[in-house]
C-alpha cells in the first residue's frame, strides 16, 4: 500500500443490489468497483452489509429479552443500541454475562467520573458495533445487525480476489469512523485522512443502496466520474 496523502481524495458512492447472506463480499467488490477502483484506490464497504452476508441480520422476533438484559439496558445511554433490551439481549450473547456486567459497572463509574465510553471500552467493540432495528435498508430495517466477524480476514479475502485495497468500515451520521477491518497496514496518519474523508458519511445504508464506496486519491483520479 502506497504511503501517498489521501487528502482531497475523491469518493465515489456505489449501488449494488439488495445484498443478503446469499452474497460474498469479495464477489460484491469485483462486480460493483472492479472496473471504477484503480490501482492505488481503495474500496471501503459498510460493515452492517459484511454483517449481512455472514448471517448476522437477526429477527428481532427471535430475541427475547432476560430481566437482567432489561434491567441493564435501562441504564445505557438513550441513543445507544443497546438501550434496546433485546439488543442488549444479543450483546449478552455475544460476549457473555460477566464481561456485560462488568461493563455495566465500568459504566457506572464512568457516569460518576465523568470519563465516557467505559462500558464499551470493557464490553469491547463487537458491542458497540450492534445495531438495532432502524440502521439499515428494507427487508433488514426491523433487524439487529450484529457486527461482523472476521473483519480483517474478511477484507484481505476481498483483496486477495479482487487485488483492490479493502477498508470494512463503521460510519455513522454523527461523524463517527471506525476501521473494522483492512486488507493492508492502516498507520495512524493514514487512519485520520480516512476519518477526516468519511466524517460526513458516504454512505446509504437505507433506500439509497450505496454500502459501496471508492476513495481515489488526486493522484488515481481519472475526472469525475459517476458510479451507478
Amino acid at each position: 500500500m502506497s504511503a501517498g496523502s489521501l487528502k482531497n481524495s475523491a469518493i465515489l458512492r456505489i449501488r449494488t443490489h439488495l445484498i443478503t447472506d446469499k452474497d460474498d463480499v469479495a464477489d460484491i467488490i469485483r462486480r460493483y468497483a472492479g472496473d471504477i477502483a484503480e490501482p492505488g484506490d481503495i474500496v471501503g464497504i459498510a460493515e452492517s452489509v459484511v454483517a449481512i452476508t455472514q448471517g448476522r441480520a437477526i429477527d428481532p422476533d427471535t430475541v427475547h429479552p432476560s430481566l437482567i438484559a432489561r434491567l441493564i439496558s435501562r441504564f445505557a445511554h438513550p441513543d445507544a443500541s443497546i438501550s434496546a433490551p433485546r439488543s442488549m439481549q444479543m450483546a449478552i450473547r455475544e460476549v457473555g454475562l460477566p464481561r456485560i456486567l462488568l461493563a455495566a459497572v465500568a459504566g457506572l463509574v464512568g457516569k460518576l467520573t465523568g470519563k465516557k465510553g467505559l462500558f464499551f471500552k470493557v464490553a469491547g467493540h463487537g458491542v458497540a458495533e450492534i445495531d438495532d432495528s432502524g440502521g439499515t435498508m428494507p427487508p433488514y430495517h426491523r433487524s439487529i445487525i450484529l457486527g461482523p466477524k472476521d473483519p480483517d480476514e474478511v477484507a484481505r479475502k476481498a483483496w486477495r480476489k479482487t487485488g483492490l485495497w479493502t477498508l470494512i468500515l463503521d460510519v455513522n451520521d454523527k461523524g463517527c469512523v471506525d476501521i473494522l477491518g483492512s486488507s493492508f497496514p492502516v498507520n495512524p496518519r493514514m487512519e485520520r485522512e480516512i476519518k477526516e474523508l468519511l466524517r460526513s458519511n458516504p454512505f446509504g445504508n437505507d433506500d439509497q443502496k450505496t454500502p459501496l464506496i471508492v476513495i481515489k486519491p488526486p493522484r488515481s483520479r481519472r475526472g469525475d466520474q459517476a458510479a451507478g
